[in-house]
């Protein structure tokens, strides 16, 4: 299970229609672009275990930065993991702006979140990713802050405990009163909301995870249910559940409103 941070398509589009926060939608993981939310919201899901001989192509349009950032990792799948979601977030975010991948140019907020570098700025575009395993996936929107998290199911020995430290006393309890069979997918609903959540806040472990309260009974709709003293319906984010491949959960929270960034004089 990973934990909070920001880590970190030649695209087949396919549109759908808009969603209330009730609704699911399912991207499939071969790199399709979803438009979802009167199209300002996209979410693209792609596969990283890309071939070998692809990898030195993929490099080539990564900062020395995020080079030496691959160098560091000790094991070949990690190494692997990270060039080629890094490479396709570049390529996504290249398509989108008119530029060449290598030309990307990221900037990271105090508690690590990316966005792009001031140069950018006219474009007011707003992007997150995550990855689990060999499945990743990126969302984008126009001005509206964002944030997605996505996570492979498994029987963990310590879920109740973690639930306990981590999850809020109403989410705790509405874990608790699962059926055993139902822990597994409960608690990775859970997680996926809350982590999707405070990434689109851009605080990451920094906000409280006991301020806020999400659904996750298995079947029951995607919702952000309380943040601090107000109502989820009123607090300005909107949270959307993701069905991805089988065995794989995943949610995405977007502002409701536009967030209007200083532009270059």
């Amino acid at each position: 299970m990973s934990h909070v941070g920001y880590r970190a398509a030649d695209p087949m589009e396919r549109r759908v229609q808009s969603l209330t926060e009730s609704q699911r939608f399912t991207p499939p993981v071969t790199g399709t672009v979803v438009p979802i939310a009167g199209s300002t919201i996209e979410v693209v899901s792609v596969r990283l275990d890309a071939e070998l001989a692809a990898m030195g192509e993929l490099a080539q349009c990564l900062s020395d930065g995020e080079r030496l950032r691959a160098s560091r990792f000790v094991f070949e799948r990690h190494r692997r993991r990270f060039i080629v979601g890094r490479a396709r977030l570049r390529h996504l975010l290249a398509s989108r702006l008119g530029v060449q991948p290598d030309a990307v140019e990221l900037v990271y907020g105090p508690r690590g979140k990316p966005r792009l570098s001031r140069s950018f700025a006219d474009a007011d575009l707003c992007f997150n990713v995550s990855h689990s395993e060999d499945v990743a996936v990126y969302v984008f929107s126009s001005g509206r802050e964002i944030g997605v998290d996505v996570e492979a199911v498994s029987e963990l020995r310590d879920a109740d405990e973690i639930a306990a430290r981590f999850f809020s006393r109403r989410e705790n309890q509405a874990y608790l009163a699962l059926d055993p069979c139902d822990r597994p997918l409960g608690f990775f609903n859970c997680w996926t909301r809350k982590e999707a959540f405070i990434k689109a806040l851009g605080d990451g472990l920094y906000y409280p995870l006991d301020c806020f309260d999400v659904s996750l009974a298995p079947g029951e709709p995607a919702r952000i249910l309380r943040v601090a003293d107000v109502a989820g319906s009123a607090c300005g984010w909107t949270l959307y559940d993701l069905d991805l491949e089988p065995g794989f959960v995943g949610a995405v929270v977007v502002g409701d409103q536009v967030t209007f960034r200083a532009r270059r004089p």
